[in-house]
């Protein structure tokens, strides 16, 4: 799905988003919590993704021996 560098860009920008919104006091905003939110879903749901697949990778592998 994504890669490790993608993950930590989409991080960066969720943390630089909460930091802007919240200092123009505008993290009230359905919009801006929507974005902040599918952005911090994604990498959440990117990381259990990304566990499951190299766990699957590695049965294969141990079972092919």
């Amino acid at each position: 799905m994504l890669n490790d560098k993608q993950s930590l860009a989409l991080t960066g920008l969720m943390v630089g988003g909460i930091f802007v919104f919240g200092i123009l006091d505008v993290l009230d905003n359905f919009v801006v919590l929507t974005l902040l939110t599918i952005i911090f879903f994604t990498v959440v749901i990117n990381m259990f993704y990304s566990k499951y697949k190299s766990e699957d990778s590695t049965q294969e592998q141990n079972n092919s021996k």
